[in-house]
């Protein structure tokens, strides 16, 4: 039985001889072709132009073991890239510190319960006890020391992805590290401070607008952290195995639950004034958007939109605010797309899909 070190480097080899450059670059190629407005046609779908199989049998990680060993998240992180090499798929490869939706919660005293292994998935961060004295108690303290919290454990995760992928130069090249995941401003406040939010916004909205305002901030200090371990890319950068114009990539899932309104004036500043400090991005959201789709097309440095349920939205209005506006859809249903297009609606080479 090989310990964990032995594994990693074995895998890492594994990984080094299979990537070729001839066949990375020109996955390269078509997705700056995408991103940078030079793709024509339809749906941009990238393809791999050959599928590479594993010299060696890859270790099965679960997500419990990654979270509490550096080998093991690299285990994990770089057999999804195995993966995508195996069966050939257009997807870029990229990996990151893996520690669920708490890490920016955890800064502000929120604990992080860890799910029982047979679920094999990321934990979850529980609301703080105390309600309106505790957030005002946050709010005191001013922004959060980065240093605490899972923080630490993401950075120096980082640190170990970059210390080991140091032999390999064509890992180095063709395997990215992507930051990991923040959240959202509205998201992490939700976290934070649990259901109870969605009635204190309207009793306590000044309260609501200092917490979102810590949160930015202390976003911004972890992300000018982050950013001096594994640095942006010059105009592009990866998230998910794809490829998007500007730098980070905000989550909106809360976003569902709030009106038009509400949106503009509780999540969409705080969403800009990241895109502003932090050179553009993307949005995430889950569920329901086209209620306020209009609003988050208007921020500055929007550049791309992931949303994972067309089903749940006026998708129509979702085309005219983003593929209409040059916005990117990436990450979306081949079929709801493709149906769409027997339909007549066009993307004007702004649609992304997946097989």
């Amino acid at each position: 039985m090989r310990d964990d070190k032995a594994q990693v480097e074995m895998c890492l080899e594994d990984l080094e001889l299979r990537l070729e450059d001839d066949v990375e670059s020109d996955l390269w190629d078509q997705w700056i072709g995408f991103t940078s407005n030079d793709f024509k046609g339809d749906l941009f779908l990238p393809v791999r132009r050959k599928a590479i199989p594993a010299r060696i049998k890859w270790p099965q990680v679960t997500v419990n073991e990654a979270l509490f060993s550096f080998e093991k998240m690299a285990l994990q992180q770089l057999g999804g890239c195995s993966d995508i090499l195996e069966k050939g798929y257009g997807s870029l490869l990229d990996i990151r510190c893996n520690y669920g939706t708490g890490i920016m919660t955890s800064l502000f005293g929120a604990e992080i319960h860890y799910m029982e292994e047979h679920f094999n998935t990321l934990p979850m961060s529980l609301p703080l006890e105390g309600g309106v004295n505790r957030i005002r108690d946050l709010i005191a303290l001013g922004v959060r020391d980065i240093s605490g919290g899972l923080s630490e454990k993401v950075f120096d995760t980082a640190r170990y992805f970059i210390e080991i992928t140091k032999p390999y130069p064509k890992i180095k090249k063709y395997i990215r590290i992507y930051h990991p995941d923040l959240q959202g401003p509205m998201d992490i406040c939700e976290l934070l401070w649990g259901s109870r939010l969605f009635l204190d916004i309207y009793d306590n909205p000044e309260l609501v607008h200092q917490l979102l305002d810590l949160i930015t901030q202390t976003y911004i200090r972890f992300m000018e952290e982050w950013v001096k371990i594994v640095p942006f890319g010059n105009e592009y950068n990866t998230h998910w195995g794809m490829l998007h114009k500007g730098n980070i990539m905000l989550r909106d899932d809360s976003a569902m639950n709030f009106s038009p309104a509400m949106f503009d004036e509780f999540v969409r500043p705080y969403d800009q004034t990241l895109l502003n400090r932090l050179g553009g991005g993307a949005i995430h959201f889950c569920g329901r958007g086209d209620h306020y789709i209009a609003g988050m097309s208007q921020m500055t440095g929007v550049y791309a939109i992931n949303l994972s349920q067309p089903q749940c939205n006026d998708m129509e209005k979702i085309y005219q605010n983003t593929v209409d506006k040059g916005i990117k859809l990436i990450g979306f249903n081949k079929q709801y797309a493709e149906k769409a297009l027997q339909e007549g609606r066009r993307f004007g080479g702004n649609m992304h899909v997946w097989n």
